[in-house]
């Protein structure tokens, strides 16, 4: 081994249909000098799928011992080994184990890189039909009531499309109280089995999915969410605001600028109604 550190690989996995991994997993599964992997069973399922054989050693990487084994990988790394990190499907560290491993490999100043491929997340809001341009990924929702009630609550404002994972026995709960959190009508998607042979994708306002949830729902699931609809800005509040940032010393073309960037309301028009009020 040479005196640099290695490489720490995050190598995202198939989601379902093994076809989709890429080129460059079944390489790095066959040259690392060590696969973290978050259940060894299923990575040996996948080696067979892709035709390889890990050379390098094999040790489990779960949530149970992510903090314990880190300090070992890092230690592996400094060393100069390239340790390659797979999930049971997508990508390391997203509601999956990798973050805390990340972040030790860099605080030890250990190059991290990446093997794109799949991603429930990025799937689900590409087939959804609803807007793209915006999102946040906001993983499981807690699986109490009352906490699942809080986080959904401190959401409802969200103007971005929202994206969460969400196990089958809890859908049809977690898509009602999205209903009381959001409102009825809140356009939704739940995509389920994503590359798998039963792949489903089902639209409507989160009413509409949970009345279909109730009847049972089976496989892998990720929900999609419309955001928040802006609210209508109301002119002589905003004309308000103009006047008060004036007040503190920015220039009236500034503050008419900064408060329609903020309300969407046409910079001239406020710029003339505070004229107008200051006069």
């Amino acid at each position: 081994m040479s005196g640099d550190p290695g490489v720490l690989v995050l190598a995202a996995t198939p989601i379902g249909d093994p076809r989709d991994a890429a080129p460059r997993l079944a390489a790095e599964l066959s040259t690392a000098e060590v696969v973290a992997a978050e259940d060894t069973r299923r990575l040996r399922r996948l080696c067979a799928d892709l035709g390889v054989a890990p050379s390098g050693q094999v040790v489990s990487f779960h949530e149970h011992n992510e903090h314990a084994r880190a300090a070992d990988l890092v230690e592996r790394l400094l060393a100069g080994d390239r340790v390659l990190v797979v999930t049971d499907a997508g990508m390391p560290s997203v509601s999956d184990p990798g973050y805390r491993l990340v972040a030790a490999a860099v605080a030890a100043k250990v190059r991290v890189t990446c093997v794109p491929g799949p991603s429930a997340v990025l799937m689900a809001l590409a087939v959804s039909g609803l807007p793209v341009d915006r999102f946040c990924f906001e993983g499981f929702l807690p699986r109490k009531p009352g906490e699942r009630r809080r986080v959904l609550g401190e959401l409802a404002g969200e103007r971005r499309t929202m994206v969460f994972f969400e196990a089958p026995h809890r859908i049809a709960d977690t898509l009602t109280a999205m209903a009381e959190a959001f409102g009825s009508d809140r356009p939704a998607a739940v995509c389920r089995e994503l590359t798998k042979t039963y792949e489903e994708v089902r639209r409507g306002t989160v009413t509409d999915l949970a009345v279909w949830a109730a009847e049972g729902v089976k496989g892998e699931i990720t929900v999609v969410v419309q955001g928040a609809e802006a609210a209508a800005a109301d002119p002589a509040h905003a004309v308000g605001e103009v006047l008060a940032r004036v007040a503190r010393g920015i220039r009236l073309k500034d503050a008419a600028g900064e408060v329609a960037a903020e309300t969407g309301l046409s910079k001239k028009a406020l710029y003339d109604a505070a004229l107008a009020a200051r006069g």
